[in-house]
């Protein structure tokens, strides 16, 4: 699976962002698609995730109610509708692809490239 994310910049706190992360090279409809961030200076976190079969979702505790996860199956991608936005938002976005226990244990089969997220307070 190759994976190609998008969408990253530079907003105001307070702010929104569409992430998208297109996925090619085999069938998705055996994998959970996942969303990671890195800040500097920390480790890599789960942000949010979803299931290809059946779009059950799971999110970090400090996006939820504002970050939404949705994929379109007819373009393979995976977006991350970030609204919102803290500055402690800020980091490198990175999707992934893998089986459900891979993405929660922040080791999924499979990674894409990051696209950097800067939020100015």
């Amino acid at each position: 699976v190759q994976l190609q994310a998008s969408g990253g910049g530079l907003v105001q706190a307070g702010g929104s962002l569409r992430l998208s992360c297109a996925a090619s090279g085999r069938t998705l409809s055996s994998y959970t698609m996942g969303w990671f961030r890195q800040a500097p200076g920390k480790e890599r976190e789960f942000v949010a995730s979803i299931r290809w079969s059946d779009e059950m979702t799971y999110y970090q505790d400090s996006v939820k109610g504002r970050f939404t996860i949705s994929r379109d199956n007819t373009k393979n991608t995976v977006y991350l509708q970030m609204n919102s936005l803290k500055a402690e938002d800020t980091a490198v976005y990175v999707c992934a692809a893998g089986s459900d226990r891979e993405i929660l244990a922040t080791t999924p089969a499979y990674w894409g490239q990051g696209t950097q997220v800067t939020v100015s307070s």
